[in-house]
């Protein structure tokens, strides 16, 4: 069974996602990161987790720059910064949230 680039199990229903701190977008589609990182980091305030690993790996850094330019302008990020080497590296972004 290979990633579904379009986040739906093979039934063609949507996956539930879950909200526990770290968030790949390998199995999302670039456009889609526009929607689903406001709405993950809302989640994840909900639940109480201040601290998210955004995954969105190496490549040309191009969803690296549309990942950042987000949380620039997201309400509730505190801050953001590349991910050391045991996190990810380049290939991940690390959030810190200000609680509700």
């Amino acid at each position: 069974m290979g990633k579904q680039n379009d986040n739906k199990d093979l039934s063609g229903d949507p996956v539930e996602l879950p909200i526990d701190g770290i968030l790949d977008l390998h199995t999302f589609n670039p456009r889609d990161v526009k929607e689903l990182l406001p709405e993950y980091v809302g989640a994840c305030r909900l639940k109480g987790i201040y601290e998210i690993r955004v995954i969105h790996g190496k490549g040309t850094g191009a969803l690296r720059e549309t990942v950042h330019s987000i949380l620039r302008r997201l309400p509730g990020v505190a801050s953001f910064r590349t991910a050391g080497e045991d996190a990810g590296g380049w290939g991940a972004t690390l959030v810190s949230l200000e609680p509700d």
